[in-house]
């Protein structure tokens, strides 16, 4: 390219230096804009601000005091912990398979003491556990019984003395003679042995209608359980809801569940098993499992 043709490019009209002129001026305006002007977003003051964030902290650490928090304990029955249950105690396997063992044997331990001699466990995790403790009402009222004195002289003190005898052979008779025991209620007592075919617990009687915390008492001053031999026993794993509704510890919604229960699970092999139904009566299932076949 020769330097004619080079200086050739650079010849303008007037109205194209015109217009050269005129993008420069516009190119310096917007950069001194933007040189001096300043386009930060602007923040919105807010008063409270300053309080809130003080806050922040303490709101912080109330939040980690509540995810370090132990999960909270519930009253429970200490004779129906499971191996779970009782992993989550602080028991271990070997402690937990006493208490099994324990109540394989039909038995249930009735205080936080009795808990300890069975389980072994040490008196540091017992003090932890035994507030969570909750037994049924009749082991209660059965401490309060004998921490109530008894007074010869009261409105309820036997009438005649009589001898110790098996609550299973008292006839009305035998049973008139007990303060505050009349015709009607011996009948309701007598009654209610011939359907269970015997009493197995004298604590029993606190079903009968009309029978005082006082009488009932009375009642176990005078007479015991002697030897079972005649009860009346229930196929649990055969019988059907009819059956199981006229047994007097079965209401018929119990009994519907139970068979319900059978027909999903299979056979039941003890009392653990009908426990776990919901609406069973776990506080009397001690003596409950007497009355059933399995």
């Amino acid at each position: 390219m020769t330097l004619k043709q080079i200086k050739d490019c650079f010849k303008f009209s007037r109205e194209q230096r015109t217009g050269i002129v005129f993008l420069f001026g516009i190119i310096i305006i917007l950069q001194s804009v933007f040189f001096f002007l300043d386009f930060n977003a602007i923040e919105k003051e807010y008063p409270d601000k300053q309080k809130w964030l003080s806050l922040q902290s303490e709101v912080d650490v109330a939040k980690m005091n509540d995810w370090d928090d132990k999960p909270k304990m519930y009253p429970f029955n200490p004779n129906f912990i499971s191996d779970y249950k009782g992993y989550k105690i602080g028991m271990s396997v070997q402690e937990i398979d006493r208490l099994l063992d324990f109540r394989k044997q039909n038995k249930f331990v009735n205080s936080a003491k009795e808990f300890q001699v069975v389980t072994k466990v040490s008196d540091s995790l017992l003090n932890m556990i035994a507030p969570f403790f909750k037994f049924p009402d009749w082991v209660n009222r059965k401490k309060e019984f004998k921490d109530y004195k008894y007074d010869q002289n009261s409105a309820f003190s036997k009438k005649e003395k009589i001898a110790l005898i098996d609550i299973n052979q008292a006839t009305k008779e035998d049973l008139i003679k007990i303060n505050g025991i009349g015709e009607v209620i011996s009948l309701r007592i007598l009654t209610q042995k011939e359907k269970l075919g015997g009493f197995v617990s004298m604590e029993q009687l606190k079903d009968v209608w009309g029978l005082s915390p006082e009488v009932i008492l009375n009642l176990n001053t005078h007479f015991q359980i002697g030897k079972l031999s005649n009860l009346n026993k229930i196929d649990i794993n055969n019988a059907s809801i009819k059956e199981l509704s006229q047994f007097f510890y079965f209401k018929y919604d119990l009994a519907r569940q139970i068979v319900k229960y059978r027909s999903m699970n299979g056979d039941f092999e003890n009392i653990e098993d009908l426990i776990k139904i919901n609406g069973f009566p776990v506080e009397k299932s001690n003596f409950i499992a007497l009355y059933l076949d399995f």
